[in-house]
């Protein structure tokens, strides 16, 4: 029987017991064993495997473990390493993700949950004959429920600082190993409390929890932190000499997390969809991870859940859409025309140069445009196609599904700024029943300089002639009392947009993108194809006094406008 597809599973175990498909990443053990540090911080995007990777770490080296979950795995094939590490350490396994709240209190709250929760499972240290009863009094301590406050820890502030650091040192003398340390989403609750407004508070909290159990804990044997950005040590690692980074940048650990090349071919093989792989290449591959070309796992295994039910599907947007992607719109409200050019040039397939900056604190994506530029890098955003002396970089989009999104955002941000301007646009908009050519023309001309525009030679006319589309459908849509169609059935086919206005005056309007750039040719075919698939009948059958018909042709910022 074929094995289910592993949509969303973040718990190794799962894999063995639920019979799902698991892309074989175990040797990320052997590695992590041969160069780890002290303390190793692992920063990926969103949905690249940490947290699964981080369960196979829990699986592998925890004490009671069951090595049958790895049995006909790559590690197995480690025979020393997994004879002298495999299930001998106590393990603390917490993740962050859910450290959030509207209120730096419910934020610390969460943050109990999160530890005590973990504390629990040791419920053995109670009764353990290695401690004393003042160790036991201090497990007491985490695991206390509050009365009164719905059940929550009833840890107090400095109790939670010192708590992994305590957890760690009564599971060491009580099992007489040290302890492995496995923090997942390190800086989700940086970033919950940047965006709610008590981010000074969030900092100082986790830079006491961290500092005091990754720093002189001679109850450590080793701890991994996840995350998306690397937080900049003043931040919260103080003082931590002992911190092993590995960033998407750097030649290591590689393909430990996403999918490469080879293993989305043996992935789409097993399930019988070999024809998509150049698809789903073209949408979801182009991440740089090091030296790998690195694909999003989350993308590709909904898009093989969807096509294993309908081989007819297209792709979408799958990781694109799991966030809000609050970072380009905040780059798109700041961008200068410096800015905005560089947009355009990413979302025509070129490169633009920037540096770097991997370790940053979240004020910091505040203080400058600049930053935010390398925090869509660290996040999935952007990736590298060459480096350059001074950590400077060329950066494009990765993928067809990102370029997808950042088009999307900026028809988004593009409706926002024009619709401010009331007055700019209702004069615009009014210049359509009047039959103003020249003015239509000068100034789309207008708000196309201002804009974006889709220029890629990779990108077919059809693409471009959507964006244009989508520019002039939100600002036709502007005008509340107006019937505005797209794409609307009338006559023999569909009309790019169709207008009828209380006056009872219809506009039809087809669009054609230039290629050559010979607007002049464009246009014409534009009102003839008007006239040819008879676009405004529905127009006059629906009573219009008048009707006016515009072919408007473009190339890149250019356009033309002509009247029938």
């Amino acid at each position: 029987m074929r094995k289910k597809l592993s949509v969303g599973i973040e718990n190794f175990e799962e894999f063995s017991s639920e019979n799902f498909y698991y892309v074989d990443k175990t040797l990320f053990i052997a590695e992590l064993l041969q160069n780890w540090g002290k303390v190793n911080l692992f920063t990926r995007p969103r949905r690249f495997g940490k947290s699964l990777n981080m369960s196979m770490l829990k699986c592998f080296f925890e004490i009671g473990s069951a090595p049958a979950l790895f049995d006909g795995l790559k590690i197995m094939e480690e025979k020393e390493l997994c004879e002298e590490y495999m299930g001998k350490f106590p393990v603390i396994s917490i993740s962050l993700k859910s450290v959030d709240g509207l209120r730096y209190e419910a934020a610390v709250a969460a943050l109990r949950t999160v530890i005590g929760n973990e504390a629990m499972k040791f419920g053995f240290l109670k009764d353990s004959r290695a401690l004393s009863e003042e160790e036991k009094s201090s497990y007491g301590q985490l695991i206390k429920i509050g009365l009164g406050n719905g059940g929550l820890y009833a840890m107090t502030e400095d109790v939670v600082a010192a708590s992994l650091k305590t957890l760690s040192q009564l599971l060491h003398k009580h099992y007489g190993h040290k302890v492995i340390l496995l923090i997942d989403e390190y800086d989700v609750p940086l970033d919950k409390a940047f965006q709610s407004g008590y981010y000074g508070e969030m900092v100082s909290l986790l830079r006491n929890l961290l500092g005091n159990v990754l720093k002189t804990n001679d109850s450590l044997y080793f701890a991994v932190l996840t995350g998306c950005l690397q937080i900049s040590k003043e931040s919260i690692f103080t003082g931590l000499n002992n911190l092993n980074v590995m960033t998407i940048s750097d030649p290591y650990f590689c393909d430990s997390f996403g999918f490469t090349e080879g293993e989305v071919m043996e992935l789409l093989r097993y399930y019988g969809l070999g024809e998509f792989h150049d698809t789903i290449r073209g949408w979801y591959n182009g991440y740089k991870f090091g030296n790998a070309s690195i694909y999003c796992p989350w993308d590709v295994i909904k898009y093989v859940q969807i096509l294993l039910r309908d081989k007819n599907a297209e792709p979408e947007n799958y990781w694109a859409n799991t966030s809000g992607n609050d970072l380009i719109r905040r780059l798109l409200k700041r961008a200068n025309q410096t800015t905005r050019n560089e947009v355009e040039q990413l979302i025509n397939g070129e490169t633009i140069t920037k540096t770097i900056r991997q370790e940053l604190t979240y004020r910091d994506v505040e203080d400058s445009v600049d930053n935010i530029w390398s925090v869509l890098y660290s996040t999935g955003y952007l990736t590298e196609r060459g480096r350059l002396p001074g950590k400077r970089m060329k950066l494009t989009l990765p993928n067809r599904e990102v370029r997808e999104l950042f088009i999307e955002l900026v028809k988004d941000w593009f409706e926002e700024t024009t619709l401010a301007d009331s007055e700019r646009i209702n004069c615009f908009c009014g210049a359509f029943p009047d039959g103003e050519v020249e003015k239509i023309q000068e100034m789309f001309h207008d708000y196309l300089w201002d804009s974006i525009s889709v220029r890629d030679t990779a990108v077919r006319s059809n693409m471009k002639e959507n964006f244009y589309h989508g520019m002039m459908l939100g600002l036709l849509r502007s005008q509340g009392n107006w019937l505005v169609k797209s794409n609307a059935e009338t006559g023999e086919g569909y009309s790019d947009i169709s207008i009828q206005t209380p006056e009872r005056i219809g506009i039809v309007i087809e669009l054609k993108y230039a290629d050559d750039g010979n607007l002049e040719a464009a246009c014409p075919k534009a009102l003839n194809q008007i006239e040819e698939k008879k676009y405004a009948e529905g127009l006059k059958r629906r009573g219009t006094k008048k009707l006016i018909k515009y072919g408007i042709a473009f190339c890149e910022k250019e356009c033309m406008v002509m009247m029938a």
